[in-house]
């Protein structure tokens, strides 16, 4: 199923069999080169965007990362290749290792002297004191990590080596950008180190291993989550790769004592518990041990999000990014490379069933062992692991403080306003009112950590969905989802896979499949069988593919198409606005046999598009997001407008000046908007820009399709504005999202159950100020705001969403 090579060809090949029979091969490719990988913010870091990019990869085929055989050992034989997996991993070299003398570092650092200094001042030349002192650091270092102990580690490697093969087909990886990864993470590697390269890893017959990085900046990996077996599959992958052991920061999720320990052996690093006491030391420790792994080179990876709540910058990663930002700033390293990573499963091995708080139980090693059981129970579907392009974290950094001087109101606050009709400064003066003093301010330091943490993050999650490949499956689920919800026919399913597919390549979406097309279709509905029923159509010599109507289908087929999102959110983004233009003009248009042929202009579908960016966060859509600033790095206008050129590029719209076509030529349009007309010195106004509504040739149906794509966030959205008239506020944030989910389950029709998209909504609000946060002797609870206490402003709420929706 997997593309496995780097041959180059056109998209669809067909090829007469000895037997007559042609045979439909895609191989993912337009032209003669692959799709570009996701490159990094070329407005935040443009040094980045030149200095650590390739033009040219040497190679764009793929390596299989967990097929070993006997010409990944420097041994022949018989004997061998029954034993090849193990003497491979046995081979691996760890280039970068925790300092033997990494007590005595922290201990003797002078942020822990401070720290002793300020807590007993009295006790300074106290032997008894300092003994005691000495031991709740060790202790606190023991919570954080343990020594890599080599022998655990290559047996625990082996024997993931041995169950990742049972689980998948193949773990795909494309060599052109792990040889970028590796150059980047080195400051010299010369030609007599290429000479020295290890054994060549798992898949690459004939390629010798480049060798390990050199010492130079640290390799701090930025990675999605999708699933809880995604640690232990990157920690696999860097370590086989000649990338060293990484320090996984381990999520949210709470661990039993004993699996605690054997991961921290392997390689995971905790969060100190929070506790009233020594809390100071704690995070002393934390930030100095945090340092010591950036200055000894050791890879770092850090997930973004937590499963199920993808999408969501995650309050733990907003905390170790802060650890590794600080390490920069206070010049502990003089930089640090980040390297966002996208996963793409086929079928998420577990199901990731988990929601909320519901699932914070501690996970033990009869979890783990039971959940992998269950695992091999299913479908082998395969997996593709993309790295981004790297950046750097300093120059990241002094853009966003560069632009932090101008720091203004966000665009989204003015959404609220022209929702209920009022000015934005009769807004103010209500909120002013109701709310009353606010909230002390964080220090300047503070704020500063805040804004960069989050923007980094940020960027790095929408860098990581962006390189992420596209699955059979997920491109299969959308076209049931979205397109055939009543069945189709086996045979129109495939050509529509066909269609969608070089849509995403259009778009320069990479895929992480090639293969028989037929065998494509087969093998995503095979995955999905448990969903799906099929019955064979013997007059006709075809199959009919019925989705089933629970819940749990709708819920499994939303999941896996998802991954389409991203690719054709500006698409989706301009068609639901033109949904709401279309349904405005409905009492003036009468009852038309379809929407072609309607006028619209482009102020309205403008200002349309710019209020659907202003609801949904950019994070939530796999866009870059725009900076919590007056100056962002892609305002939201020049997001509309480049939204208006994708529908234009596509085909649904055709420009239009006073009933004459316009060309192409987006780019000269704009340079001048009064080609074609009277070229003179006239002062007279330019005429307004109008859009003609098509549909594309050879795509159906494609505008409803693009709706329906955002159909379960805004239903989601929908429903949370439904969900202020019930009676039980105030309640904590928490408690709220699950009240949300049980509101939903009530509902017909619902697709997916989200906790992600459920805590995105309530977020949404509160950053509008639909929401507002009141401050109780028992936390922090949330309650609609003075304005949306009233019947007529929450039906306006709610009017304003459903006009983008598309059942």
């Amino acid at each position: 199923m997997a593309s496995s090579d780097g041959d180059r060809g056109p998209k669809m090949r067909t090829w007469l069999c000895d037997w007559g029979q042609r045979l439909e091969i895609f191989l993912p490719f337009l032209g003669t080169s692959r799709p570009l990988l996701r490159r990094c913010c070329q407005t935040c870091t443009p040094k980045s965007w030149d200095g650590f990019y390739q033009q040219r990869f040497s190679s764009l085929g793929f390596r299989d990362a967990i097929r070993v055989t006997e010409e990944d050992t420097r041994f022949r034989g018989w004997l061998v290749r029954r034993v090849c997996a193990l003497l491979a991993v046995w081979g691996w070299q760890v280039p970068a290792d925790t300092p033997g003398d990494l007590p005595a570092r922290i201990y003797s650092s002078k942020r822990l002297q401070d720290v002793s200094s300020s807590c007993s001042p009295s006790s300074r030349g106290d032997s008894k004191s300092s003994q005691r002192w000495k031991e709740k650091v060790l202790q606190i270092l023991a919570e954080i990590q343990a020594p890599l102990s080599l022998l655990l580690l290559r047996l625990c490697h082996w024997a993931l080596l041995k169950l990742l093969n049972r689980l998948f087909l193949n773990v795909q990886l494309h060599r052109g950008q792990l040889e970028m990864v590796l150059r980047a993470s080195s400051t010299v590697r010369g030609r007599e180190a290429a000479r020295e390269g290890a054994v060549a890893p798992p898949g690459g017959r004939a390629e010798r291993r480049l060798p390990a990085p050199q010492p130079g900046l640290p390799l701090v990996f930025l990675s999605t989550h999708k699933a809880q077996l995604d640690g232990l599959l990157l920690s696999f992958i860097l370590f086989s790769q000649g990338l060293g052991v990484p320090r996984v920061a381990v999520g949210g999720q709470p661990c039993s004592p004993p699996l605690r320990a054997l991961l921290r052996h392997l390689g995971a690093i905790f969060l100190p518990a929070r506790m009233e006491q020594d809390q100071e030391l704690r995070e002393a420790v934390l930030t100095t041990y945090v340092e010591e792994v950036l200055r000894s080179c050791q890879p770092l990876l850090i997930f973004l999000e937590e499963p199920p709540t993808s999408l969501q910058l995650s309050a733990v990663a907003q905390r170790w990014l802060a650890l590794v930002y600080r390490a920069v700033r206070g010049g502990a390293v003089p930089d640090a490379l980040l390297v966002p990573v996208g996963i793409a499963y086929d079928l998420v091995p577990g199901g990731a069933r988990r929601q909320g708080a519901r699932a914070q139980q501690p996970l033990g090693l009869g979890a783990c062992v039971w959940a992998a059981c269950q695992a091999l129970c299913q479908g082998r579907g395969c997996v593709r692991v993309d790295f981004a392009q790297p950046f750097s974290l300093q120059e990241f950094a002094a853009k966003i403080l560069t632009r932090g001087s101008s720091a203004g109101r966000p665009p989204a606050k003015l959404l609220l306003p022209s929702i209920l009709g009022l000015c934005p400064s009769q807004l103010e003066a209500k909120r002013a009112e109701v709310w009353g003093p606010g909230s002390p301010t964080a220090s300047g330091l503070e704020a500063e950590e805040e804004m960069v943490v989050t923007e980094l993050g940020l960027h790095a999650l929408s860098d990581g969905i962006g390189c992420s490949a596209v699955m059979a499956v997920g491109i299969t689920s959308a076209l049931l989802l979205h397109k055939h919800r009543e069945g189709v026919l086996l045979s129109q399913l495939m050509l529509d896979f066909a269609w969608l597919l070089e849509e995403l390549l259009l778009r320069q979406q990479d895929v992480g499949f090639s293969g028989q097309l037929r065998a494509l279709v087969q093998h995503s509905l095979s995955l999905l069988r448990a969903h799906l029923t099929c019955y064979h159509l013997a007059p006709l010599g075809d199959i009919l593919v019925v989705p089933k109507a629970s819940a749990e289908a709708r819920r499994e087929l939303s999941c896996h198409s998802a991954a389409i999102l991203p690719v054709l959110a500006r698409e989706a983004l301009g068609a639901c606005a033109i949904r709401a233009l279309l349904l405005e003009m409905l009492p003036f248009l009468g009852a038309p046999a379809g929407p072609s042929g309607v006028v619209l202009s482009e102020e309205e579908l403008c200002h349309k598009i710019l209020q659907l960016l202003q609801l949904l966060p950019p994070n939530l859509l796999g866009l870059q997001p725009p900076l919590l600033l007056s100056q962002p790095c892609q305002p939201l206008d020049c997001q509309s407008q480049d939204i208006v050129d994708k529908l234009l590029l596509c085909g649904l719209l055709e420009v239009q000046v006073e009933g004459k076509p316009w060309g192409c030529d987006l780019a000269s349009q704009r340079a001048r908007p009064w080609a074609g007309l009277d070229d003179s010195d006239s002062e007279e106004e330019l005429p307004k820009r109008c859009y003609k509504l098509q549909e594309p040739p050879g795509s159906p149906g494609f505008l409803f399709f693009l709706c329906r794509l955002l159909s379960p966030v805004l239903r989601t959205y929908g429903s949370a504005a439904a969900f202020l008239e019930q009676p039980c506020w105030p309640q904590p944030e928490e408690s709220c999202v699950e009240a949300l989910l049980q509101f939903l389950a009530q509902e017909d029709g619902v697709e997916h159950l989200s906790w992600s998209l459920a805590l995105s909504s309530l977020q949404t609000f509160k950053a509008l100020g639909v929401l507002e946060e009141m401050q109780t002797p028992t936390g922090v609870l949330l309650q609609p705001s003075h304005l949306l206490q009233s019947g007529t402003n929450q039906g306006k709420l709610a009017a304003f969403i459903q006009q983008f929706h598309q059942p």
